[in-house]
């Protein structure tokens, strides 16, 4: 007898539903794609191309959009003598500084048996080596900065889009698309960066529910076998999708847990939505322990003070009201407390880790303006994640009733208990 058996009852093609998957059509963004053609029209008619800007939350389509469009470019463009297309896609993640950029840049350009060390060299012989690259192979070159925004200077962001009007370059064209997730990024660009990176801007807004379910009908036409799933599936995690900042990744990754834990089920055949709930469960779980894992522990310090003044009802809580917590449990734990400059930045990580939820607040000229932060994840979850926070800090009184088993009480018993 086989250990391992093909399962065919559920899925149809499951890497339909996987990131990498590229659908034949892309739904809910028909305005935001044809703004997106016009600007990258020129390459066609064999024009000096746009630079174009794309802003949006993470999962609106940003990045699909770009792949699904330069893919038809690539393809159409190939159908002219005139016109010779090279596309070069870069994630910046990891890559903070415009040296970076550079190196990696000129390396993606040349083969692998002429590649440069990433350190050593002065930052202008780098760019002398990526213009004289790119005017070696001359032809039309589109270079796509995805996640634009982990670059921490304006050099390359300057110097990529102006480098034909910098005499740089004279026999390649050059057009840059910058992605970023990052709404306020834009506005700390230097103007005369925002000037050449932003000349065609596209904002991408997050999905509403409805689009979202055109896009898993799509996506569950080609991963599930007909009358596999319950007709509340795919409305229940467009509903979660578009309470999650309408972000169609975390539908389509929901979609594909609550089909995983129906195929894990013996004799079942069917996705019903009791799937879709503990698939959810599943995967706030995952994102909240994978989140809180790459805290420092003055980072979960902030955290478990938020959560105890959550639980006794005085959030939305401004970071004032939040230091005296914080510096009981730093204490307790045997650390200095951080500068209160230095805890916000920590609640400003918790905010962007999707944990907790920012409000601005503006009281005019003698209140000022101001922000008051609140939990905005499961309790019991988050408590999971900050075991080695009870044992050094000890169990609040606000927490008792939440711990999810006794042995974490049984454990920490030894632990004075405090308010």
């Amino acid at each position: 007898m086989s250990l391992f058996e093909r399962d065919t009852e559920i899925y149809r093609n499951r890497d339909a539903l996987r990131e990498d998957y590229q659908p034949a059509q892309l739904v809910g963004r028909d305005e935001e794609i044809q703004m997106y053609q016009a600007a990258l029209q020129p390459v066609i008619n064999g024009e000096q191309p746009n630079n174009v800007f794309l802003y949006g939350k993470t999962g609106v389509g940003k990045t699909a959009a770009t792949r699904y469009l330069l893919s038809h470019l690539e393809e159409d463009a190939s159908e002219y003598d005139d016109i010779d297309l090279r596309l070069t896609f870069l994630n910046c993640d990891g890559l903070t500084s415009s040296y970076q950029i550079a190196t990696r840049l000129v390396n993606e350009l040349r083969d692998e048996t002429n590649q440069i060390s990433t350190t050593g060299y002065p930052r202008a012989t780098v760019y002398e080596m990526l213009w004289d690259d790119l005017d070696d192979l001359g032809g039309t070159n589109l270079i796509v900065l995805d996640e634009v925004d982990h670059v921490e200077d304006d050099s390359i962001l300057y110097q990529l889009p102006r480098a034909r009007a910098n005499n740089n370059l004279s026999d390649a064209k050059i057009g840059i698309i910058g992605i970023s997730n990052d709404f306020s990024f834009r506005d700390d660009l230097s103007p005369k960066v925002k000037s050449s990176l932003c000349e065609q801007e596209i904002h991408f807004p997050a999905y509403d529910a409805s689009d979202l379910q055109k896009i898993l009908e799509q996506r569950a036409a080609v991963a599930f076998h007909d009358d596999v799933l319950d007709d509340a599936v795919i409305p229940l995690c467009a509903a979660y999708g578009a309470k999650d900042a309408g972000d169609a990744r975390q539908s389509i990754d929901l979609l594909m847990k609550a089909g995983d834990l129906a195929r894990e089920e013996a004799e079942t055949t069917t996705v019903a939505e009791t799937h879709v709930e503990a698939g959810r469960h599943d995967l706030e779980r995952g994102r909240i322990e994978e989140g809180i894992s790459g805290l420092t522990q003055h980072g979960h310090l902030v955290l478990y003070s938020l959560l105890t003044l959550h639980l006794q009802d005085e959030t939305p809580v401004r970071s004032r009201d939040v230091r005296p917590r914080y510096t009981n449990f730093a204490q307790r734990a045997g650390r200095d407390p951080l500068v209160p400059r230095r805890m916000r930045d920590h609640l400003a990580e918790l905010a962007m880790l999707g944990l907790v939820s920012v409000t601005e607040r503006n009281e005019g000229r003698r209140g000022g303006t101001y922000r008051e932060y609140t939990l905005d994840m499961d309790i019991e979850l988050i408590l999971s994640a900050l075991d080695e926070v009870l044992d050094d800090v000890g169990i609040h009184d606000s927490i008792q009733e939440h711990l999810l088993d006794e042995d974490v009480t049984d454990e920490n018993t030894s632990l004075a208990q405090f308010q």
